[in-house]
């Protein structure tokens, strides 16, 4: 399933984690320097919800920003029982 937001089009980002070594020189030392570069994934914040789309109640899901924005209609609470079984 990909993870991509299906109101905003959010999807993963590309990035990279850089690992350096060294004391700071405002800390005295000698300055830090560059040892490794890892590629990583920054992946959206994604929730699944009910929401009304065309008039139907269904699971969608959205980035936490685009629920926050208000982007999505939440179906109304149910407010009706199961019928009890009747006794014989």
């Amino acid at each position: 399933m990909a993870r991509i937001c299906e109101l905003t089009g959010k999807g993963p980002r590309k990035g990279s984690i850089i690992w350096r070594s060294g004391k700071p020189k405002k800390e005295g030392g000698i300055g830090t320097h560059v040892t490794a570069i890892t590629k990583r994934r920054f992946l959206p914040n994604l929730q699944r919800v009910k929401a009304v789309v065309n008039g139907q109640v269904r699971y969608v899901r959205v980035a936490a920003s685009a629920i926050k924005k208000g982007l999505i209609v939440k179906p109304p609470k149910r407010n009706w029982k199961k019928p009890e079984p009747a006794k014989a």
